[in-house]
């Protein structure tokens, strides 16, 4: 058995077994608003629920391993004590991949991820439309656990209004797991399914991603394209170019269309494949 001890190995290599091994962990998608009304979203698997009356979630934003900075997330919910915690489902986490993109301060990552702004009832921060479950928080209290690179704050959220998306319920108002469909996280690029166990998915790029809000008005209005799969799309750092585009269409002639539908649906072949820069030049095809 391979023995360590915590202070003879690096922060790094200390984070990768302990995500590894504490697997898989819920994810928390954390909406919030800086002093200046800059919203922020971001995701975290350091997450669970602690109590129920009074009501109380915890994740802990942690500080960077690699430079020791802190994440806007952090910075926004000492300036406004109030969050919203967003429930991942797969329908979702794509989108919720690419939200953890670390874009620069004040940049929108729910325009960035192609989310939905929603307004929330009771605290200033954005609920995600499209997550099935949203817990509207106050932030009790963010407990630092230390001052280096890898170290957690632990921000204690009290749940004062939570919102459930009716098509989760079953006939006794009671969330249907299998409805619900969560993922979670767990080491490297692997998630957890909560119906079919674990997948993976590319950890999103070191460079910044376009963003869904980059992507064409037709293409994300599509009816074939599902919100991942924009987030699939968004996680590149630049389209082809025209060159790629028309060699693509020389080397696959037999297979391409006008047809947007079976344009579309051809792109998101591709995309099952993981073959991203393939679905790109498919909907680039003019």
């Amino acid at each position: 058995m391979l023995t360590i001890n915590p202070n003879n190995i690096s922060t790094a290599k200390l984070h990768g077994y302990l995500l590894s091994a504490i697997a898989p962990r819920p994810i928390a998608l954390a909406s919030t608003m800086d002093a200046n009304g800059n919203p922020n979203l971001s995701p975290f698997s350091f997450f669970n629920v602690f109590s129920a009356n009074p009501p109380i979630l915890i994740f802990s934003p942690a500080r960077r391993v690699r430079n020791n900075t802190t994440k806007h997330t952090l910075e926004n919910v000492h300036q406004i004590k109030e969050v919203v915690i967003n429930v991942v489902n797969y329908d979702i986490v794509q989108q919720m991949s690419l939200s953890s993109t670390e874009y620069a301060q004040g940049v929108n990552e729910f325009k960035k991820a192609g989310f939905t702004m929603l307004k929330s009832d009771l605290v200033k921060p954005f609920r995600v439309a499209e997550s099935p479950v949203q817990f509207e928080c106050k932030v009790n209290k963010i407990i630092s656990l230390g001052n280096e690179g890898g170290a957690g704050n632990l921000v204690i959220c009290e749940v004062v209004k939570l919102h459930i998306n009716e098509a989760v319920l079953d006939e006794n108002q009671t969330i249907d797991q299998k409805k619900l469909d969560l993922v979670a996280r767990a080491g490297g690029s692997f998630y957890s399914r909560a119906k079919d166990g674990f997948f993976e998915i590319p950890k999103p790029l070191s460079t910044l991603g376009i963003g869904v809000d980059n992507i064409p008005k037709e293409i994300r209005n599509s009816t074939v394209l599902t919100g991942n799969d924009l987030g699939m799309l968004g996680n590149v750092e630049k389209i082809p170019n025209t060159e790629d585009v028309n060699k693509f269409r020389a080397e696959n002639s037999e297979f391409i269309t006008q047809d947007s539908v079976k344009k579309h649906k051809f792109a998101k072949s591709f995309l099952k494949k993981g073959e991203v820069l393939s679905a790109w030049k498919v909907l680039l095809i003019k």
